[in-house]
Order: C-alpha cells, then structure tokens, then sequence
C-alpha cells in the first residue's frame, strides 16, 4: 500500500511542471490603467491587462514606482527599471506569480544595450 501511494505522488510530481522562480530585469511599464508588463533581454512579459482580473499573485509586491526614479508617459502613468523575482508562463509570455520587486534606477536599464528604451 504504501508503495502504491509512493509511486502514485511520483507519477504525479512527473506529470506537473516545476514553477522555478527567476530573476527578470527590465524596462516595468504601467502606461495606462492596469495594463502592467516587464520588457527585459528574452522578450515582453505581461503582468496583467485591464479587464482581465486583479493580475497574478504578488503584484501588491510592486511599490507606487513613481515614488523613485521614473519617466511619466501618460498622467500619472509611465515606466520604471526594475528586477523582479517570478514565475513565468513561457509560452503566454505572461508573469504568473511575483516574489519580490526591486526598482533600481533609470540608468540601469539605459545603460543595458540589450534592453530597448520604451516608446
């Protein structure tokens, strides 16, 4: 019996993907209302869209990013550099759970020649 259930939680860890977290750094842009993504080196992440839901667990992690080194874009929205720790759905190119968040300034990011400054 216990062997059963052994073999049954192996076979079951086998089949479900292991969620890593990562470290991403890049360009954290919010430049309208809810609408959050995190263009770094590999791509854009989405973070979350406007009207799909409160976005990914986490995402209180991210601090009022206008309190620190910040280009404003759009009112009170605009983009910010920034690291943050996550886990990430490869194929939506989607953020799925943030661990941490660090915002680091500007230059950072200017200064990365594989990271785009956005528009």
């Amino acid at each position: 019996m216990k062997l059963r259930i052994a073999a049954l939680v192996i076979a079951g860890l086998a089949a479900s993907p292991l969620l890593a977290a990562e470290t991403r750094c890049g360009w954290l842009q919010n430049p309208t209302p809810a609408n959050w993504w995190l263009d770094d080196a590999d791509g854009s992440w989405t973070i979350m869209s406007q009207g799909a839901g409160e976005g990914p667990p986490g995402m209180d992690l991210i601090s009022d990013i206008s309190e620190r080194d910040y280009v404003r874009t759009n009112g009170n929205y605009g983009y910010a550099c920034a690291c943050l720790s996550v886990e990430t759905d490869e194929n939506e190119e989607a953020i799925t759970e943030i661990l941490s968040f660090r915002q680091l300034p500007l230059s950072k990011c200017e200064n990365d020649g594989k990271l785009s400054t956005p528009e």
